[in-house]
């Protein structure tokens, strides 16, 4: 798992079947110092995650092993939203 901001959503209006219904967001990879770091990926939402908010995602094959993209072809799924996270005892987020 990965700790992410979502930045923006993605809209696809020619999709594979599929993945018909699905929310498409803009995922910024943080580090676990809360700073941003790495690339961008569009993730599925799974959890009703919005734009501004910190999550928890996966990718690769972990991906597809949730409920809602359960054998559906997408390769990183947003699967929480954080609320406050610690590191040696101190706090870096508080939602």
């Amino acid at each position: 798992m990965l700790l992410g901001k979502v930045t923006g959503t993605v809209v696809a209006s020619q999709k594979e079947p599929l993945m018909e219904g699905l929310t498409f967001l803009l995922v910024r990879q943080l580090g676990v110092d809360n700073a941003e770091t790495g690339g961008y990926v569009v993730a599925v939402d799974a959890v009703g995650a919005g734009v501004g908010e910190v999550v928890m995602y996966a990718s690769g094959s972990s991906a597809r092993q949730t409920a809602v993209t359960q054998n559906r072809p997408c390769d990183a799924v947003i699967m929480a939203i954080v609320d406050t996270w610690e590191v040696d005892g101190d706090t870096v987020y508080v939602k």
